[in-house]
Order: structure tokens, then C-alpha cells, then sequence
């Protein structure tokens, strides 16, 4: 690893969106009524990274909870309406199913807005991971070395 990188911090300008989204497997032996809500995530991923003009800036699983990135919150909106995407006939399907199954499987989202500068992150000798993989990674050096310095707001170095 380049030891100039060692300690490095996400840096994204503008608005962006924080989008949390996961699935609870309610009753494991039902699988038929969850493995295709587990399956439909990936596609829905594999279009939008293909298409970045979509708005997805990045996206990581933490087990079965996802955690996305966009450009604005109307790019999500858009894509999560769009009659000719992925998304939209998995989650008519859901619902279909979801009745049918009862209660087998739940699905949950939080949505963030964030602005402009009201964010900020550090990784310590870590491969791009979250915010630094949708962002572009920088030194944390200057300014970016604190967590104030980082969010706009540099705190005076105190003397004993």
C-alpha cells in the first residue's frame, strides 16, 4: 500500500443521496417466496452500474442490507418509477408475492439527503470502500486530517 494514501478521505461535491435498503428473511424454509427478492437486488445493481447516467454513484452490500449512493434524489425517484427498468417489476412482483407468502420475507429502505458539504469520512489503510469508492479518495492532510477539518469547521490546535 503507498503510505502517502495510508489515511485517506471520501471526497464527493454537491448534493448526494444516501439510499439503505435490505430484506429480512422472516421464515427461512419458505425460500421460494424470498430467494427471488434476494435475486432481484443484484440485477437491479448490475443495470444501474452499467449505466451510470442513471445516478448511482456506488454501492456495497452489508449482508443483506445495501447501502447506495446517488446523485440526486431525483435520479432515485426516476429510477425507481421507470416502467422500462428492473426495479419497478420486482417491486410490483413483491408485492404480489409478499400477500401470497405470508410474511416470509420483508424488505425495508431509508432514504438521506445530504448537502453539499455535510459529510465527512476517514480510512485508515483500507481499500476504496463506501463513500471513498463513489467519491474521489484524498489525503487526509491539511484540512481533511479531523473530522472538523474535514466537515468545513478546522478546529485551533490547543497548548498545554
Amino acid at each position: 500500500m503507498n503510505r502517502a494514501y495510508d489515511r485517506v478521505t471520501a471526497d464527493l461535491s454537491g448534493d448526494f443521496v444516501v439510499f439503505l435498503i435490505g430484506m429480512r428473511i422472516n421464515q427461512p424454509w419458505k425460500i421460494r417466496a424470498w430467494l427471488p427478492v434476494f435475486l432481484a437486488m443484484p440485477r437491479m445493481l448490475r443495470e444501474l452500474q452499467s449505466q451510470p447516467e442513471l445516478g448511482l454513484l456506488g454501492a456495497h452490500f452489508h449482508g443483506l442490507t445495501q447501502v447506495q449512493y446517488w446523485r440526486s434524489i431525483e435520479h432515485l425517484h426516476a429510477y425507481a418509477r421507470a416502467q422500462d427498468r428492473a426495479h419497478l417489476p420486482a417491486w410490483r412482483a413483491y408485492q404480489r408475492h409478499a400477500r401470497a407468502a405470508g410474511g416470509a420475507v420483508g424488505i425495508w429502505h431509508e432514504t438521506y439527503l445530504v448537502p453539499a458539504g455535510a459529510h465527512e469520512s476517514i480510512y485508515v489503510n483500507m481499500p476504496p470502500t463506501g463513500l471513498g469508492r463513489a467519491g474521489t479518495l484524498r489525503p487526509a492532510t491539511g484540512h481533511r486530517q479531523t473530522a472538523q477539518g474535514r466537515l468545513g469547521n478546522p478546529v485551533a490546535p490547543t497548548t498545554p
